[in-house]
């Protein structure tokens, strides 16, 4: 597994060159806004689809362990029954001269 890093807060997109104060840089400014947050509600939508996702495969493999689980104990009791009976099993012998 990869460690795990701390996360930092989002930081916006700056722009490198420093525009006059206009109505124009207003909109833009707004416009950037807008797209940003346009970006983060879709990620943040794909994040909980894959949450969904995860919880789902989690619920499925906690439901295969408690049936393996179920399964181990039910052969555990059948082999505590039948344990000695089988260990004890007679064998005959054969010898073969060439």
């Amino acid at each position: 597994m990869r460690p795990q890093r701390q996360r930092s807060s989002i930081r916006p997109k700056i722009s490198t060159m420093p525009r006059q104060q206009t109505e124009a840089g207003q909109y833009l400014d707004m416009y950037k806004l807008t797209v940003e947050k346009s970006r983060l509600t879709q990620e943040l939508g794909s994040i909980e689809q894959r949450r969904q996702q995860i919880n789902t495969r989690l619920a499925a493999l906690e439901q295969m362990v408690e049936t393996m689980e179920s399964k181990a104990q039910t052969m555990r009791s059948v082999q505590r029954d039948e344990g000695p009976a089988d260990t004890e099993k007679t064998y005959q012998t054969l010898y073969l001269d060439y």
